[in-house]
């Protein structure tokens, strides 16, 4: 379990992942050289990172929720084998070791579809059953999370960190050799600094510093924490199949985008309409969860619960 600072930094850092450690420090009144010590302790024993990911439509990319039957003496190695995968988002095994739920970026473009893990897995030996939903609107993830719902900070101290307001693009942006080396970097550690920046992509610090920039505003970049939400006191997580009317789809989203329990939710293709991740302390505050807040959903029809048992790639979903 965390104390007040380590959970203020986390949100801090869904505020604004490259945040400077004297501003968190300022805003927490505590030291910069303690905000950077509690960073280091949760980075090497706790696995918490800050990671750079772009906005899907900046790419030219589609986001497609991928649920993967089984025989279960193949989930495990199934799962590993699609964490592998440049496409994959990430990974849980699910439905008692029976699935593997996985969120896939697809490329639009047709012929370069049929590479993808989309059309590979209807031929994997082993699998029962493979269903695709397009992600078509999300209410709540990619550079937010429950940290941003649920951390202890104030409006105030929000504000004071957060970064200027991003545009958002709606179509695909052109992107050079040298912003794909620097975008898979910040994948790998989404604050690595402007000297290791410019080693990875040949251009000055300067140059780093000024085109992060221009991506970060021109809403092609954001970043997020990947943090075990056992960390955060939620030992118990499900993804959520709903199916609702379609006349409250849009004020079932915005409803469920406010739960506490939510890390992400979306509209999607298919039998069910909406999607939800969702993470609380034990079984119990589960079911209070669907008896109570999920059942008062305006136009609800009906619920199937996945529960997640592990994740296999980790980071919050990505979404635009």
């Amino acid at each position: 379990m965390l104390d007040a600072v380590e959970r203020g930094l986390l949100q801090a850092l869904q505020i604004d992942g490259r945040v400077a450690f004297s501003l968190v420090g300022a805003v927490l009144g505590v030291s910069d050289q303690t905000v950077a010590r509690r960073y280091t302790r949760l980075r090497n024993e706790a696995g918490v990172r800050v990671v750079g990911a772009v906005w899907p439509e900046a790419v030219g990319r589609q986001l497609w929720l991928v649920r993967v039957r089984c025989v279960p003496e193949a989930v495990a190695g199934l799962a590993r084998a699609l964490a592998k995968q440049a496409e994959t988002s990430w990974v849980q095994i699910a439905s008692g070791g029976a699935e593997v739920l996985c969120m896939v970026q697809a490329v639009t473009d047709t012929s370069a579809a049929e590479s993808t893990v989309l059309s590979r897995l209807p031929r994997t030996p082993r699998v029962t059953g493979v269903s695709a939903h397009r992600v078509l609107h999300p209410f709540f993830g990619g550079s937010e999370s429950p940290l941003t719902k649920n951390g202890p900070l104030t409006a105030e101290q929000c504000a004071q960190l957060s970064p200027p307001a991003a545009k958002r693009v709606t179509g695909p942006v052109e992107l050079s050799a040298e912003d794909n080396a620097l975008l898979e970097a910040l994948a790998l550690d989404g604050r690595a600094g402007f000297r290791s920046l410019a080693w990875a992509t040949g251009w000055s610090q300067t140059t780093v510093r000024r085109r992060l920039a221009e991506l970060r505003s021109g809403g092609v970049v954001y970043f997020d924490v990947d943090v075990d939400p056992a960390l955060l006191g939620s030992w118990t997580s499900a993804g959520l199949w709903l199916t609702v009317a379609p006349g409250e789809l849009a004020a079932a989203g915005e409803a469920l985008a406010e739960h506490p329990q939510v890390s992400f939710a979306a509209a999607t293709t298919g039998v069910s309409n909406l999607y939800a991740s969702v993470q609380c302390p034990t079984g119990t505050a589960l079911y209070e969860y669907l008896t109570g807040p999920v059942a008062a959903l305006p136009g609800l029809l009906s619920v199937e619960t996945a529960p997640s048992m592990r994740v296999v790639k980790g980071a919050s979903p990505i979404v635009g």
